[in-house]
């Protein structure tokens, strides 16, 4: 959308970063971007295969490494394919509640926060609402909702975007807000626990929280510093301080619990809010005297075509770490990292968790994965399987999360965002270890 078709005055939705310098970004953009962390996902797994086929004699490792390109390709297809419903459904509730004004109300209620987070974002502009909408989604532990909601806030932040083909600040920002994962209650990671046949499948309930809160809060710090937003601001300061209380409250609620009411009292706050949402959008549609059908269908048509156009993004990223876990690359940056961290005379318990936290940026179903495979093997009660439940649910997938949400508006030139979603994911891992031990 271009400034001139807004009947605003000039320069009024221009983006207040300061200028972007290809001479100053470039070593970042060299050493870090996500274009250059793909082809090394190719190369190392070329390298470890070869050695494995020389020295090892394994000649089978080339057709495992054909076999998960192809595998992953499918994979990325599939996801792709049910995302489309989703998108459909929210991308046309959030058509509804545009047109209604629900939007631009929660816009102008958070506005105080994001307009210090997201100084280039204009009061009451729609993505405002639509960040909020995310972040809200995320913090109730509902990924399902949280992706179309997230591509829509990518949708409206590209709308005010000077370069096309370049993030901004604060696309920047939001993207490291949604690596960083915010989540309050962690439902899934319940659930899969309870599978597994835990004694207490909502014990990690804590340590996530307290994991997933400082890989936010770092995230938000380190950004705010990166792109000169003022820390001691008297707005910003009383909503981290807010959000820290928020945690304590909910940690002192949730602590007196047994797991079954823990579970239960959760999954009851985030699907009857997230319900609540919805008919608070028809509802304000109706009161407008709209045709809430009519705004429905416009909106997910937007949402097809968005699961068409991240089709690419997702089959180049989940083919890349497809190769590179079948090669065996993953298998040996652990074997490496045990033998370390017992020369440092230091416990190695946790290190079994370690494949859940370097794939936990990859890929969301391999990290999964992972912490699966770590219960049924060790117990689902076992240190090593908490610890692994802990990173899980610490920070989102980052490298997941950049493709489609940078895939879904062209972005190409992501500047220093991979190197600060990477802050936020190792933060929150480190945490979600930490916190283990202190809790168990």
């Amino acid at each position: 959308m271009e400034i001139e078709n807004l009947k605003l005055p000039p320069g009024r939705w221009r983006e207040k970063s300061r200028p972007y310098k290809p001479s100053s970004a470039f070593r970042i953009y060299f050493a870090m971007a996500l274009n250059y962390i793909w082809i090394a996902f190719f190369l190392v797994a070329f390298v470890v295969a070869l050695y494995r086929s020389i020295f090892c004699g394994d000649v089978a490792i080339w057709s495992e490494i054909t076999s998960a390109s192809f595998t992953s390709a499918a994979n990325a297809f599939e996801i792709s394919l049910g995302l489309t419903g989703v998108l459909t459904l929210w991308l046309g509730l959030m058509k509804v509640g545009e047109r209604a004004g629900v939007i631009g109300f929660i816009g102008r209620l958070i506005s105080p926060l994001f307009c210090r987070l997201f100084p280039g974002v204009p009061k009451g502009h729609p993505a405002m609402g639509s960040i909020f909408m995310n972040v809200s989604a995320n913090m109730l532990g509902l990924d399902n909702a949280a992706t179309p909601l997230g591509l829509k806030a990518m949708q409206e932040l590209q709308s005010l975007n000077q370069k096309k083909d370049t993030a901004t600040d604060a696309m920047i920002m939001f993207l490291v807000l949604n690596a960083s994962g915010l989540c309050f209650i962690p439902i899934s990671i319940m659930m899969y626990r309870a599978q597994a046949g835990a004694a207490n499948p909502t014990d990690v309930f804590m340590p996530i929280l307290l994991a997933t809160f400082v890989a936010t809060f770092v995230g938000i710090v380190a950004l705010c510093l990166k792109q000169r937003i003022r820390l001691l601001d008297p707005v910003l300061l009383l909503w981290l301080g807010g959000m820290m209380a928020v945690i304590g409250v909910m940690v002192w609620f949730f602590s007196g619990m047994e797991g079954e009411r823990v579970e239960r009292y959760s999954s009851l706050m985030a699907n009857a809010l997230l319900f609540t949402v919805i008919v608070a959008f028809l509802a304000a549609g109706l009161w407008r005297r709209m045709n809430v059908y009519d705004a429905f269908i416009e909106g997910a048509k937007e949402g097809f075509q968005t699961a068409v156009k991240i089709i690419p993004f997702l089959v180049a990223i989940l083919v890349g770490i497809g190769v590179f876990r079948a090669s065996g690359a993953m298998d040996l940056i652990t074997q490496w990292t045990t033998m370390a961290v017992g020369a440092c005379g230091l416990d190695t318990e946790w290190v079994e968790a370690l494949p859940t936290a370097l794939m936990k940026p990859l890929s969301g179903s391999g990290s999964r994965g992972l912490m699966i495979d770590l219960m049924n093997t060790h117990g689902a009660d076992a240190f090593c399987a908490r610890v692994s439940a802990a990173i899980q649910g610490s920070t989102d997938t980052m490298f997941y999360v950049l493709a489609v949400y940078f895939g879904s508006v062209g972005i190409r030139k992501t500047r220093y965002a991979v190197p600060y979603a990477l802050l936020a994911d190792v933060t929150g891992s480190v945490a979600g270890i930490i916190a283990a031990y202190i809790f168990f």
